[in-house]
């Protein structure tokens, strides 16, 4: 008799870290169902290679409208796919926007967060639930490094919406006996991460400038520090967190922190360009109201209890990231020069 496979949900399938945990999910055997907000252009790029899988997975891969702001809509969702995990990691998650649109923000990632739970206890399913949470529930930070014990103290829209849902995640876990894991996640990035994200943003704007389409790179803050990692092992945590005997919270980061100007460093160090600054402007725009300017986590309790550590790091990622930017604009970063 065949082994039915196990179902996940994840929201946010379209994104950069839902698109990784896709593939993940199907290279395991599993059925994957995925919820995508309707949009009037088509937005499934970064799922579009699952289709050319020789294996044929993409028949395991079911995609859904549905939106975190529509309780009736996940309800109905959660009835009909009757998940053995969900993997929430849809949101509105761009800090500095999340100042423009503290509301909606706050409706999509925090009380989005709730409806999903909700749809869980109401609905009786029995199923095994991550949430997605950031570093930015640290905020201005009051100690370092950050670990699971450390206070939250968000310091944007995005940030306390995060916290929010973290708190929610562990008082229905307590109060329902829920299977609840809370993924503290520092900053993790890669070739598929939105081109508004400040990594990808120089590694496209490097592309750019040597495609002759673009003179300058325009940001904000370049002292700020963060700690990178990449994003596909990112989602191998996950995966690992709801295939254990109890639920619990990770922080899951590389234990290094480094400046976007050390990743403007490294990213034309690539190229031989040492005189970087004269490609990038400073555009008072894209500084934060209030800025938080170190995040560096420890994943200690990951790597004892999941068996979970980084492998890429930081200057492999800007590698990984530049190569594939600069291949898609045609050309091979081994060939490259700016020319001064």
């Amino acid at each position: 008799m065949k082994n039915t496979p196990k179902v996940a949900l994840i929201t946010g399938i379209t994104g950069q870290d839902g698109s990784y945990l896709a593939e993940l999910l199907l290279s395991k055997g599993y059925e994957v169902h995925g919820i995508m907000r309707r949009a009037s252009t088509f937005n499934t790029e970064r799922i579009e290679q699952i289709y050319q899988d020789p294996h044929e997975s993409h028949k395991r891969l079911f995609l859904h409208y549905g939106d975190l702001a529509d309780a009736s809509n996940l309800n109905h969702l959660l009835k009909k796919v009757k998940p053995d995990e969900i993997y929430n990691l849809g949101a509105q998650s761009h800090v500095r926007v999340s100042f423009d649109i503290p509301e909606y923000t706050a409706n999509v990632t925090a009380l989005g967060t709730l409806r999903l739970l909700d749809a869980i206890r109401e609905n009786e399913i029995q199923t095994r639930f991550y949430q997605a949470g950031s570093s930015e529930m640290f905020g201005d930070v009051l100690e370092t490094p950050q670990s699971e014990s450390t206070p939250f103290n968000p310091a944007s829209p995005y940030g306390a919406a995060k916290v929010f849902a973290h708190h929610i995640c562990k008082n229905y876990r307590a109060a329902y006996n829920m299977f609840i894991c809370n993924g503290i996640l520092f900053n993790h990035e890669s070739e598929r991460r939105g081109k508004t994200f400040v990594t990808r943003k120089i590694t496209t704007g490097i592309a750019e400038i040597l495609a002759g389409r673009q003179d300058k790179i325009y940001l904000g803050n370049l002292d700020a520090k963060r700690d990178w990692g990449y994003a596909p092992e990112y989602v191998q945590a996950m995966w690992l967190m709801l295939q254990q005997d109890k639920p619990d919270d990770y922080v899951i980061a590389t234990g290094e922190t480094h400046s976007i100007r050390e990743f403007l460093e490294e990213a034309f160090g690539l190229l031989g360009i040492k005189d970087w600054e004269k490609y990038i402007g400073i555009d008072p725009k894209y500084y934060r109201p209030q800025e938080v300017n170190l995040l560096l986590g420890n994943a200690g309790k990951a790597k004892k209890i999941l068996g979970w550590e980084p492998k890429v790091k930081f200057k492999d990622l800007v590698r990984i990231m530049l190569e594939a930017d600069v291949k898609e604009a045609g050309m091979q970063l081994k060939d490259l020069k700016i020319e001064n």
